[in-house]
């Protein structure tokens, strides 16, 4: 007959034996929330900044648009701008968000629409999407 070497080794082990189960259990459930709100966080940071890129595309497509249509209607500097502000446009790395020029880019945006905005004298801003269903909420 086998008689274990310490015949309470496993009572006093206990504790680490559940604190080690505990802790394992709690990272395992830990790390699929953060999974989770991590993916949330992402999609919500990525819907908001594709909106605010499609807004500036929507501005320069109705810039080119009247360029097309009335070639003198702006001065050379105000088409230089916005051809500058489409190349940034497209320079975004949209499928690669991890890239740190980014926000420099984004930043280089927001500059040149608010300076072809000053330039033409048209307050326009993003504001991003109305968040409000109520139509008294929404403003323009």
């Amino acid at each position: 007959m086998d008689i274990p070497d310490d015949i309470f080794g496993e009572s006093l082990n206990l504790e680490d034996t559940h604190l080690n189960e505990g802790f394992q259990e709690g990272y395992e459930t830990g790390f699929a929330s953060g999974k989770d709100d991590g993916r949330e966080v992402g999609l919500k940071t990525g819907f908001t900044t594709g909106e605010e890129l499609g807004f500036y595309r929507g501005c320069i497509d109705v810039w080119n648009a009247v360029i097309r249509v009335e070639p003198s209607c702006y001065s050379a500097r105000v088409e230089k701008k916005i051809k500058e502000m489409d190349e940034l446009l497209s320079k975004y790395p949209i499928l690669e968000p991890e890239i740190e020029s980014v926000t420099d880019i984004m930043g280089s945006l927001r500059l040149k629409f608010r300076a072809i905005c000053a330039t033409l004298n048209v307050k326009l801003e993003y504001n991003g999407y109305p968040k409000s269903s109520d139509p008294n909420e929404i403003q323009f």
